[in-house]
């Protein structure tokens, strides 16, 4: 159980049961695909060094050559920042009361909702494809009958494990709720009287 010093609107005896990220393997496509997009025109330029050589040293191509290469590779460093900064930043925490879902969308967007656990009807894990049976990674829903839908969590680890948590934690949030609202009526029946 992971614990959190700052937790968005803290309810009294409120704890953290879940903290869960993205699984380290969607940092790893991240990665690739950055290594992929630099090495390939590096080694086409490379295997046709002689042509690339003659652009670089014509007056009006060589110019726009390295414009375009610059322009090229600050693409791929902005689109590698910008995909580990939302894997990053895309968190899911499971408290004993509630789900807080906060989801970093582009550089300066950042969506945060909360859903009751009282409100859950039901939890879905979906493993799909090799990769994610091997490395044990998937999705996770969380189905709501209210306007807010569904939660996903997308890409964490063990996803049959966070579905059982969550159903176990849905279920002593509605006894704890059954059980405080049934005081709650003991009290005014007692004020009555």
């Amino acid at each position: 159980m992971m614990r959190l010093d700052h937790l968005p609107n803290q309810r009294e005896g409120e704890r953290v049961e879940l903290f869960l990220r993205r699984h380290w393997f969607a940092v790893l496509t991240i990665i690739l695909a950055f290594i992929l997009l630099t090495i390939i025109p590096l080694g086409i330029g490379f295997y046709f060094r002689d042509l690339v050589s003659s652009w670089l040293n014509h007056t009006l191509l060589g110019p726009i050559t390295v414009i375009l290469g610059s322009l090229y590779f600050l693409s791929i460093w902005l689109f590698a920042f910008l995909e580990f900064t939302d894997y990053y930043l895309d968190t899911w925490i499971v408290t004993n009361e509630r789900i807080i879902n906060i989801e970093q969308e582009g550089l300066f967007h950042r969506t945060a909702s909360e859903l009751d656990l009282a409100a859950v009807q039901d939890t879905t894990a979906e493993i799909r494809g090799i990769i994610q049976t091997l490395f044990t990674y998937g999705n996770v829903f969380v189905q709501t009958a209210g306007s807010k839908g569904r939660f996903h969590f997308k890409n964490i680890n063990n996803p049959e494990t966070v579905k059982e948590k969550v159903n176990l934690l849905v279920e002593q949030d509605k006894k704890r709720l059954s059980a405080l609202g049934a005081r709650k009526k003991g009290k005014v029946k007692s004020r009555d009287r």
